[in-house]
């Protein structure tokens, strides 16, 4: 069953008086109205310091830490890719859309005024002379906000303004750290190459050697053949890296926006990175510092309000109507006092039956919020358990790292030896061929380990929110560009 509306009887009064009383309507509307009342989001149990430890540096993560690297190429390409991002432009608009939302919903909180008019000309077909009738009139709608409806709406609306935001800024955080890290692999994967083809160089160096014992009858047909395969190998590493190289570079281009065929990178290395270090904090701090959790709670303030939505829903509604208007046969005249004409009137709207429905919506919206509260538990248990897995992976690397550089001093060593035993005849051609190959993989682990190192600190920069702090509620980043 559809509302019953309740209308009281239309007062016919002077145009003065009617303004005055729907101004007073208004203005009694206004005080009467409330809001829903502001709910902090819910406690989460915080470990009072990171299990992995922390390093002893004064400073988290700056507005432009990727400036840390010590790249001027890396700061340019991260200031291209903050402006060109495509991913990052329609999260642009998706915050001008809610924009747009919140106006929207500001209305209602507003007067709706409307105007009309018309003439009319009726000319008889016999005798007698035409007339001519004219009217027009203004209208003026308020909804008086008793029950804090259309505040809910609002705040529901501005929470999702802010939602938008801080999404927002979570894009930007993603985008820069996609553009570090890529940016440190192409790097990485070039100086693999160099070091592939210093292998090559090496092998091939000791095929000539090799072909020189074997013409003088020192070295045997077997140990050319396996030499020559060594070779082979090592060239066949080659392409492959090309092929990585080459998609790293593409995926760069695609975060700044732009097509991979136009694009490349100038720095042939990472001889010229600095490996930065940055300090947590406390996991208290991790709540003002990361976008997601302060878009998880603009959810929570936005189903908060939905709920006040759905409560004031189960009760009546209240508008008040105000009109002034004329109507005359004498189109000159129209505006002649003695042709105005004014009304006020108040309408109750009140469901008498509607099958359970906006109770029904009431315990959706009720649940809802129950949902978003449990989302924002999961976001911040995720966040914290990001930076403790961050900061392990750091302290892990860094002591691979150690031991991976002795591993490659023995190994350098060790096919040093062999190789001028060899030439001496006091060492036989597998135990070249075994330290040759053992130095390679040791040189190919350290090159990938230096870069999941360096990767694992922009992990962590992402992980701390990237040096993002909420100023006004707004959600401004410190590191984004407006």
């Amino acid at each position: 069953m559809r509302l019953r509306p309740l209308k009281l009887p239309f007062v016919r009064m002077p145009a003065a008086a009617a303004v005055s009383l729907a101004c007073a309507c208004a203005t009694l509307a206004g005080c009467a109205s409330r809001g829903p009342g502001a709910e902090p989001p819910p406690k989460v149990d915080l470990p009072a310091e990171w299990s992995a430890g922390t390093p002893d540096h004064p400073a988290w993560p700056d507005k432009q830490w990727w400036q840390r690297f010590g790249s001027a190429e890396l700061t340019r390409l991260v200031d291209e890719g903050q402006s060109g991002n495509l991913e990052l432009a329609g999260a642009l608009e998706r915050v001008k859309q809610a924009e747009a939302g919140a106006r929207i919903a500001g209305v209602s909180l507003l007067p709706t005024a409307s105007f009309s008019s018309g003439a009319n000309r009726s000319v008889p077909i016999g005798s007698g002379s035409g007339s001519t009738s004219a009217s027009s009139a203004i209208q003026v709608s308020y909804e008086v906000d008793f029950w804090g409806r259309n505040k809910a709406s609002v705040a529901s609306a501005q929470a999702s303004l802010a939602a938008n935001r801080f999404d927002r800024q979570t894009v930007a955080l993603t985008v820069t750290s996609g553009i570090v890290a890529t940016y440190l692999q192409v790097l990485s994967l070039r100086d693999r190459l160099a070091v592939a083809r210093q292998h090559v160089a090496n092998a091939e160096q000791l095929l000539a050697l090799v072909e020189a014992q074997k013409s003088a009858g020192a070295a045997s047909s077997l140990d050319l053949a396996r030499q020559r395969s060594a070779v082979a190998q090592r060239k066949s590493d080659i392409p492959d890296l090309v092929q990585q190289e080459r998609e790293a570079q593409s995926a760069l281009a695609i975060l700044l926006g732009k097509a991979p065929q136009t694009f490349s990178v100038a720095e042939q290395g990472l001889a010229s990175i600095t490996l930065p270090e940055v300090a947590p904090g406390l996991p208290s701090e991790l709540l003002a510092r990361r976008p997601d959790i302060r878009r998880a709670e603009a959810d929570l303030a936005a189903a908060n309000a939905n709920v006040a939505v759905a409560r004031a829903n189960l009760f009546p509604s209240i508008s008040l109507t105000g009109a002034m208007g004329t109507q005359s046969s004498a189109l000159l005249s129209l505006l002649n006092a003695p042709n105005l004409v004014a009304n006020v009137s108040a309408s109750l709207f009140t469901p008498i039956f509607d099958g359970g429905r906006l109770k029904r919506e009431r315990d959706i919206a009720i649940s809802r919020k129950q949902e978003v509260v449990q989302a924002y538990r999961a976001t911040v248990i995720a966040a914290l358990s990001e930076v403790d897995n961050a900061l392990g992976q750091v302290h892990s690397l860094d002591e691979q790292q150690r031991l991976k550089t002795v591993e490659l001093d023995q190994a350098r060593q060790a096919y040093d030896l062999a190789e001028i035993r060899y030439k001496l005849g006091a060492e036989d051609f597998m135990t070249v061929l075994d330290t040759q190959r053992a130095l390679s993989d040791v040189q190919n682990d350290m090159g990938i380990l230096k870069l999941r190192r360096l990767q694992a600190t922009v992990s962590l920069y992402k992980a701390l929110g990237g040096g993002w702090q909420d100023e006004g509620g707004q959600g401004k980043p410190l590191s984004a560009k407006s």
